[in-house]
């Protein structure tokens, strides 16, 4: 930041005249002098604010000065000038740069004088950026804050040549992403002048968690809460690549102690009964001791046609052991439940009828159909 200081001195003249009275020792009526005072030692201060406002703060004095008038290199009209008595100050906003700062003194003897002074503005770059990212699938809303940043230009990273989008101090922008992936997403905090700094955060853009599920999907969130002591649900390596499934990638169900253990998930696109009313998994068993054992598939949290909080459930036994096998949960003999009602969680458990845990059970491939 440069700051150029120039201070004045300031003397002040006392006139002391006592017309009508006994003059003392020294004193007379000459005032002559005043036809050749001028004014001397005019000093100036440039305060300039080192926060990327542009205010510039200007404090005058001089000797022998009755006024100034300040011509402050920018601006139109009343706002370029200013008058200022000796020992005030004026003040005005400028734009990073450089300027001719005009100041024209009247001095006690009426005579007039101008003197004119650089002056250069430089803002400093924003410090102590913060973003704020909430995803939501495809959409993305971005805050962001830094110290001395008038503004920000957000790229989101999924454009060639982007030009970027303006962002104000304390304002959010939203934006969606066509396609998954993987992005850079760009703040910059503009100070106002040229200086800037920026800051960088990687992002993943998901695709909508809806059926098909599949767990192949590197930019899906497979979301399965669990509920039940030792309940737990994650995506695995296929344990047999074979027969009706050769998929990469699947769900395991480790059963929890209680028989009301399960797992839910809430779904970015709702399952639409108008649509389909099957709901068909593929399922695998390693355990011959698990044949007979129901799964159950049950969809939650209705919307239209039945309460909000409304469950249709379906069990299906497991049939074989040591492949995959698919079962159907046909919803369309369910009484009560309008074509179009859309179910926006999906829940499972497994062997529901007695506790017990640690059973394990692997799901893949849901789909919605007729």
């Amino acid at each position: 930041m440069k700051k150029i200081t120039m201070i004045y001195s300031l003397a002040l003249l006392v006139l002391i005249s006592a017309t009508g009275c006994t003059l003392k020792d020294g004193i007379d009526q000459d005032v002559s002098f005043l036809k050749t005072a001028v004014s001397a030692n005019v000093n100036k201060i440039f305060d300039i604010k080192n926060d990327n406002s542009g205010k510039v703060t200007i404090t005058l004095a001089g000797e022998g000065v009755t006024s100034f008038l300040v011509g402050f290199g920018h601006g139109t009209g009343s706002g370029a000038t200013a008058t200022v008595l000796p020992g005030g100050n004026t003040t005005h906003v400028y734009p990073e740069g450089s300027y001719t700062v005009s100041i024209a003194t009247n001095d006690i003897a009426g005579n007039k004088t101008s003197t004119t002074y650089p002056l250069v503005v430089t803002y400093r770059a924003p410090e102590n950026i913060a973003v704020t990212l909430n995803q939501s699938v495809h959409n993305l809303k971005v805050k962001a804050k830094a110290d001395y940043a008038a503004s920000f230009m957000v790229y989101f990273g999924d454009v060639a040549n982007e030009a970027g989008t303006a962002l104000a101090t304390g304002a959010e922008i939203s934006h969606d992403y066509a396609t998954s992936g993987n992005y850079n997403v760009r703040v910059v905090a503009l100070s106002g002048g040229a200086a800037k700094s920026e800051k960088t955060t990687a992002i993943v853009v998901t695709d909508p968690f809806g059926l098909p599920i599949t767990f192949d999907n590197a930019f899906v969130s497979y979301f399965f809460g669990t509920f039940g002591d030792g309940q737990q649900f994650a995506t695995v390596a296929n344990p047999s690549a074979t027969g009706l499934n050769t998929s990469a990638k699947v769900g395991k169900l480790t059963r929890g102690a209680q028989g009301w253990s399960g797992t839910y998930s809430p779904l970015n696109v709702p399952i639409d009964f108008a649509t389909g009313k099957k709901i068909k998994v593929l399922v695998y068993n390693p355990d011959p001791a698990l044949v007979g054992k129901k799964l159950n598939v049950e969809l939650e949290w209705a919307v239209g046609g039945v309460p909000s909080n409304g469950v249709a459930v379906l069990k299906m036994p497991l049939t074989t052991s040591g492949a995959w096998e698919e079962l159907v949960f046909d919803y369309s003999g369910i009484a009560g439940i309008p074509a179009g009602t859309k179910f926006t969680q999906l829940v499972l458990r497994f062997n529901d009828s007695a506790n017990g845990a640690g059973a394990v059970i692997y799901v893949d491939n849901f789909r919605l159909t007729n």
